[in-house]
């Protein structure tokens, strides 16, 4: 494939070139199934749930005091509550550009007509710098999060702007005068540093890109090349903790603070393809790859320590410690997205789909009102149901908890899944390709003109079936390439001419089944991928799951849960897993044989010989990882220690 020019898509990344199209809400509309309801839920419910908090826990009203002059005293939230009305914002604009809904709209230029009126005179904006009684502007890059911010509110801008250029709300102009500041105030005369939570680096990209603004991609890149030059505080995890202490081109792997370091890596693939910089984008691709094959949990989930957020060693993948920030694993999506539109390859798109499967599906409840903001993978203990009348420590909540006293998670979820749509597809030369499944209308057009209108049909993740049925007739010959997962193995892949005409059946073994020829409405591909479940047996250098497996069936990953053990058991400690015998699934649920296990009580647990009495077997269902913890408070792990 050659790079071709990309036009202005309704959706979050839109390189100027790259290898494959992203397409936007007004191409692509998820329809039905899994993500529909996810999406409905955020829609319905959690873009409510979020405003209130918001202004419950004064974070939106800090505009307000702003605008007062009532700051800094009446202030509350931590430094970076501001990036939280951002990220809302955000999805407020994608969900209006994907439903119409006006409604939203007027919330959104309502809450935008709040921001504003905090702006200073020279378009800087942030609640916690800057005024008498606060600490000056850019006095504390470390952690002030000034810039991380600034980040936040340029992404909001570029959905509102792709989505409703027409709008009136003044959020636009605001956005450019602060990003003009922030280039003189950073440029190549300006302060030598950088801000501690890389994000304005993507931001200033993708803002550059909607403003035809070549200075702003310059000051992305400026940000990205000083990074790892010292130029931050040393701190006692290190510099490494901002990824301060290597510069990009010369790290090998994902380190530090996990949401900075993929944050830092998507900026840095966008100003890579902007800046034709090819040897940049080559170390980005080496950092990925590595990252995956050494750093990241059986879910996706990225980051094993608590104390600093932050990735491990290689191969230092604890579940009962894992952090897995659901902020992270977003921050990977972005990370691998943009890597596969720049590079493509179905690992990339593999990644995404067990990410969004397993962990930032997993993070907010069915009702939308709740969160994880860690995905551990093994809860020894049951947790304490939240308190729905009060914000949550942000890793201590062992349930899901309707907002934490560092929320950023659920507004980052919420713009995820109001932006969804823009993840399933990609256009080249040559067609149209499916990366991720879903119920989905796709109408779009190639380089060259020819319309490509299709129809998804499918109940994945549930069952391996996708049916893509054409609803145009072409004029020349194109391909449609369809993703067949790493885990899959191979797919059978038919083609069934209009009207049943003919069909055509072959096995494929490729990364994607592709399907060239000169299409007619009515004609139908259909993709079928193995659903069996499947035992999953670790690296034997992740120690701390050596001797367990896990269990999977399609791309979601399963957990044994207290609940589902027989009556008199609440901890899945007690069992092992007889690997003998296949994992089964039926009527809609996933079983597997576990015997129960008792040691005796001693005064030293260290022994030569340990005894243990092992159970008869006993039959019970595993419940999809994305969904425990709904039924209440138990105990739960995702690798099975072997019998």
């Amino acid at each position: 494939m050659t790079d071709i020019d990309t036009k202005q898509a309704q959706a979050p990344v839109v390189p100027s070139a790259s290898l494959l199209s992203p397409l936007g809400l007004d191409e692509v509309r998820i329809t039905g199934g899994y993500w529909a309801r996810r999406q409905s839920a955020n829609s319905s419910a959690t873009l409510e749930h979020i405003e209130h908090w918001l202004e419950r826990e004064g974070w939106l009203p800090n505009f307000d005091l702003a605008a007062a002059g009532r700051l800094p005293q009446d202030r509350r939230g931590r430094e970076f509550s501001d990036s939280e009305i951002y990220k809302y914002l955000e999805a407020l604009a994608w969900e209006i550009g994907r439903t119409g809904n006006e409604e939203l709209d007027q919330r959104f230029t309502a809450i935008a007509t709040r921001v504003l009126a905090a702006q200073e005179p020279d378009g800087y904006l942030n609640t916690n710098f800057g005024r008498p009684g606060q600490g000056e502007r850019w006095s504390d890059l470390e952690w002030g999060h000034e810039l991380y911010c600034a980040g936040h509110l340029f992404q909001a801008v570029v959905a509102r702007q792709r989505t409703r250029p027409d709008a009136e709300d003044g959020l636009y102009a605001g956005a450019l005068r602060f990003a003009d500041l922030i280039c003189d105030v950073f440029g190549t005369d300006g302060i030598q540093s950088v801000c501690g939570h890389p994000e304005v680096e993507t931001a200033l990209v993708e803002l550059g890109r909607t403003a035809g603004e070549p200075r702003y991609i310059e000051q992305a890149r400026l940000f990205v090349e000083r990074r790892g030059t010292g130029v931050l505080r040393d701190i006692e995890w290190g510099r490494s903790y901002y990824q301060d202490d290597v510069p990009i081109r010369e790290a090998e792997v994902l380190r530090g603070h996990a949401v900075r370091a993929n944050y830092l890596a998507s900026g840095a693939v966008d100003v890579a393809v902007e800046t034709h910089d090819a040897p940049l984008l080559a170390n980005l691709e080496g950092q990925w790859s590595r990252t995956i094959a050494r750093r990241t949990y059986l879910t996706g989930g990225q980051g094993s320590h608590h104390q600093d957020e932050a990735f491990g060693d290689d191969f230092e993948l604890p579940s009962d410690r894992a952090y897995s920030e659901t902020c992270a694993s977003i921050a990977s999506v972005q990370f691998s997205w943009r890597m596969l539109l720049s590079r493509t390859g179905r690992s990339y798109a593999d990644l995404i789909e067990r990410t969004l499967h397993n962990v930032v599906a997993t993070s907010p409840s069915q009702d939308g009102r709740a969160f994880f903001y860690a995905n551990t993978l093994h809860r020894r203990t049951p947790g304490a149901v939240a308190d729905t009348e009060a914000a949550s420590p942000r890793a201590e909540a062992s349930l899901r908890a309707p907002w934490f006293e560092v929320s950023c998670c659920p507004p980052n979820v919420a713009r995820t899944f109001a932006s969804l749509d823009t993840y399933l597809a990609t256009t080249d030369a040559q067609g149209l390709q499916l990366h991720q499944f879903a119920s989905a209308n796709i109408a779009t057009r190639l380089p060259d003109g020819e319309e490509i209108a299709v129809e998804v049909e499918t109940r994945y993740p549930d069952e391996g079936t996708v049916r893509v049925r054409i609803l145009k007739d072409a004029s020349r010959p194109w391909t449609l390439s369809l993703r067949v997962p790493a885990w899959a193995g191979s797919a059978r892949v038919s083609v069934l001419s209009d009207g049943g005409a003919s069909e055509e059946t072959s096995s494929v073994e490729a990364d994607y089944a592709t399907v060239t020829r000169q299409f007619a409405a009515g004609d139908t591909v259909e993709l079928e991928l193995p659903f069996e479940p499947r035992f999953v047996r670790p690296d034997p250098r992740v120690d701390a799951v050596r001797g367990s497996v896990a269990v999977e069936r399609g791309p979601i990953v399963y957990a044994l849960e207290s609940v589902d053990l027989p009556e008199g058991s609440d901890s899945v400690d007690d069992y092992t897993l007889d690997d003998s015998i296949e994992p089964e699934f039926e009527d809609g649920r996933l079983f597997v044989h576990l015997r129960a296990r008792r040691a005796a009580e001693r005064e030293w647990p260290y022994q030569v010989d340990v005894d243990e009495e092992v159970d008869q077997l006993i039959r019970v269902p595993l419940v999809p990882y994305c969904g425990w913890a709904e039924r209440g408070p138990s105990t739960m792990r995702v690798w099975l220690p072997l019998t």
